[in-house]
Parts: C-alpha cells; sequence; structure tokens
C-alpha cells in the first residue's frame, strides 16, 4: 500500500544558521536573558515601526503585561473578539477583568469600530483588538475610537510581524502591542513573544514586570563593577525571554522581508487557482493595508460539503489543512458566559478552514490542493 505524503499546514524556516546562533549563544555562557536580547529588542521594534520592544516569554505573558500596565483590574471589562485564539480573552481574566466578547467584519475576521461600540458600556476600560492570521485592523481608525471613547487599546499582533497599514508596518503607531515567536508564526524563537510601546517609561516599567520587579535588571548588575543590592518596586512576574531565544529571534528576523515576499506569492497563486471555485471565498488584504498570510484561509459559502468532511477529504488525500479561527466563547472554559449575538464570529469558526502555507510549498502542492477543493465543489 502506497504511503500518502502528507503536505503540512505550516513549517517553521529553521536551518543551520538558526542553530549556529543558539551553540554560540550557549557557548558564550550566557544563557538567560542578556546581550542579545537587548539587541532583539531594539532590531524588532525598528522592523515593526515601535519606539521600543520589551521580550517576553510568550505573546500571551504579553498581553498580561499590557494590562497591567493599563491598570486594568476587576469590576472593569474588555472588549475582545470572540474570534481568536483563546489567550486573547484568558489575558483579561488574569487580571481579574471581564472579558466582553464582540462580533467582527466577516471579509477580515477583525474587530471594527462599529462592532467594538455595540457592546461598549461604561465599565469598558479597554479593548484588545486582533490583527487576525496576520490580515490587519483598521489601526486608524480603531486607535481614534479608542481615544475618543477614553479606553485603553491593546493590539494583540500574535501573527501580524510583516503585515502593513497604510503602507507602514502594522505596529506603527500603536501605544502598546503583543507579538508572538511560536512556530506557526513567519519567524519563531520557539516559544517566546515581545511588547512593542512607543513610551520610554512604559518600556521601563514592562522591563520591572517582567522581571519580578525588580528596579535593576540582572545583565545590568552582573554587568556592574560594584555590588549592586536590587530593590522589588511591585508584585510582578517571571515572563524573561532567554538570550538563546533571542539568538534565533536575531537570524529569524532578518529573514521576515523575504518569508512576507514568497508567502504573498503563493498567497496571489492561491487566490488564483481557486478564483472560479463556487462557494469558497479565499482571504484577501483589506483596503487599508497588506497581510503577511500568517494563515490562509478559506470561508465555505454556498459549498456543497461541510467544512469538516472538506478537512477529512483533504487529510484522505494528503493535505494537512486545519478549522479555520477558533471562537472563544464556543469553548468549555467561557460556558460561563453570555454574550450577546456574534453571527459573524460564528459563521466564520464554522464555515472556515486554512490551507497549507509555508517556505517549502511547492507549484505541484497548490495545484493538488485546488485540485482537491475543486472536485469537492463539483459534487
Amino acid at each position: 500500500m502506497a504511503v500518502v505524503q502528507v503536505i503540512p499546514v505550516m513549517i517553521p524556516d529553521l536551518g543551520e544558521e538558526e542553530a549556529q546562533a543558539a551553540a554560540d549563544a550557549v557557548r558564550s555562557g550566557w544563557v538567560a536573558q542578556g546581550p542579545r536580547v537587548a539587541r532583539f529588542e531594539q532590531e524588532f521594534a525598528a522592523a515593526v515601526g515601535a519606539g521600543h520592544g520589551v521580550a517576553v516569554s510568550s505573546c500571551t505573558t504579553g498581553l498580561h503585561l499590557a494590562l497591567v500596565l493599563l491598570d486594568i483590574g476587576p469590576g472593569d471589562e474588555v472588549i475582545v473578539p470572540s474570534l481568536s485564539f483563546i489567550a486573547t480573552a484568558n489575558a483579561v481574566r488574569y487580571v481579574g477583568a471581564t472579558p466582553v466578547f464582540a462580533d467582527v467584519d466577516l471579509a477580515t475576521g477583525n474587530l471594527t469600530v462599529e462592532t467594538v461600540d455595540a457592546v461598549r458600556t461604561p465599565r469598558t476600560r479597554a479593548v484588545i483588538a486582533v490583527h487576525q492570521g496576520g490580515v490587519p485592523f483598521d489601526t486608524v481608525a480603531l486607535r481614534k475610537a479608542a481615544d475618543d471613547w477614553g479606553v485603553g487599546l491593546v493590539e494583540d499582533a500574535a501573527c501580524a510581524a510583516g503585515s502593513t497599514v497604510y503602507g507602514a508596518p502594522a505596529g506603527t503607531g500603536a501605544k502598546v502591542a503583543a507579538w508572538s515567536f511560536h512556530p506557526r508564526k513567519l519567524i519563531t524563537t520557539g516559544e517566546g513573544g515581545m511588547v512593542t510601546v512607543d513610551s520610554p517609561e512604559a518600556a521601563a516599567r514592562l522591563k520591572r514586570l517582567r522581571e519580578h520587579g525588580m528596579n535593576v535588571s540582572a545583565a545590568d548588575r552582573h554587568a556592574s563593577k560594584q555590588p549592586v543590592l536590587e530593590a522589588y518596586l511591585e508584585t510582578a512576574f517571571n515572563y524573561r525571554m532567554t538570550d538563546i531565544q533571542a539568538a534565533v529571534g536575531l537570524v529569524q528576523l532578518a529573514k521576515l522581508a523575504g518569508l512576507v515576499a514568497q508567502r504573498r506569492q503563493l498567497a496571489a497563486r492561491y487566490q488564483e487557482l481557486l478564483s472560479d471555485v463556487d462557494g469558497l471565498v479565499p482571504v484577501t488584504d483589506p483596503a487599508y493595508g497588506q497581510t503577511n498570510y500568517q494563515s490562509f484561509w478559506v470561508l465555505l459559502d454556498g459549498f456543497p460539503v461541510s467544512r469538516d468532511d472538506v478537512l477529512s477529504e483533504l487529510a484522505a488525500k494528503g493535505v494537512s489543512a486545519r478549522r479555520g479561527i477558533m471562537a472563544a466563547h464556543l469553548e468549555p472554559a467561557y460556558a460561563d458566559v453570555t454574550p450577546g449575538p456574534l453571527p459573524v464570529t460564528e459563521r466564520i469558526t464554522r464555515q472556515s478552514l486554512i490551507l497549507p502555507l509555508h517556505h517549502r510549498l511547492t507549484e505541484a502542492d497548490q495545484d493538488h490542493i485546488a485540485g482537491v477543493l475543486r472536485e469537492l465543489a463539483a459534487r
């Protein structure tokens, strides 16, 4: 019996250069948070158009720190999209606040001024807006609205490295944004994340918050020629990144522009191959920006086969696809929450799937995937 060759949904672009960088960090003797982390923070912030970067252990911990920075706590409401990885909503609960789910735009999967305003109350203290799957939300519109409402805006940019809004990197002008370096993202450090801010005071506090609330970092203590007696200014966390991770991140960051260009080329070819398949709507750029195509999803709109059956058929033909973006309010962890109507969220999460997209995907792979979808559409 022939073995079906599987086309994976995602492969991180890691190679010998990353392995060498990690080994160099190990040989240096400095493997905890240190000089490579500091360099990675500076270079990443510059790449995404931010003033300062603060490396953390994950995007989830970055979202948590962003809410602590905004002094969000019990009694406060934070508006979030249900259509997002569950970490977005979980971060709100970490600070004791209440997540309030808002619906999203059908084309982008993102919050809009209108969907946020529909669930805003006097208790709303902040909004977490997601650049979903790398598709940027309209930062100009939502930032202005948040300012007008007097609420904080946290930008969940987990998937957005390399995306642009109105011609600038997605992080440009964000008061606080959190980024992910999980292996399913364009650039990875294994696990890890970054918080970017423009305020030097905010950056300084974030650096304390990630390191137990110490007023001087371990790196600065070790660099001092005199004993340093640190103080702990507030109850905080251990959310640090290691220099080994940062060494890998620096190599990955140098690849970002090339990876985005390649993924956009592959996405354009998918769009061409699938343009005349009835009942199937591929993700595209919004009018105000460009996506990095961290994920390439398609919405089934009148398709003759259910989403789950499409996934099964693709798997049987050697294609590792995934269900579309989850909806947190439908998960058991949020069974105690009764949100208002979320028709678009529920439609996207139940009728979409993510197709393979990565640096090793070939045109033959895409032809095969499109062929399977064409066969299913003809049923």
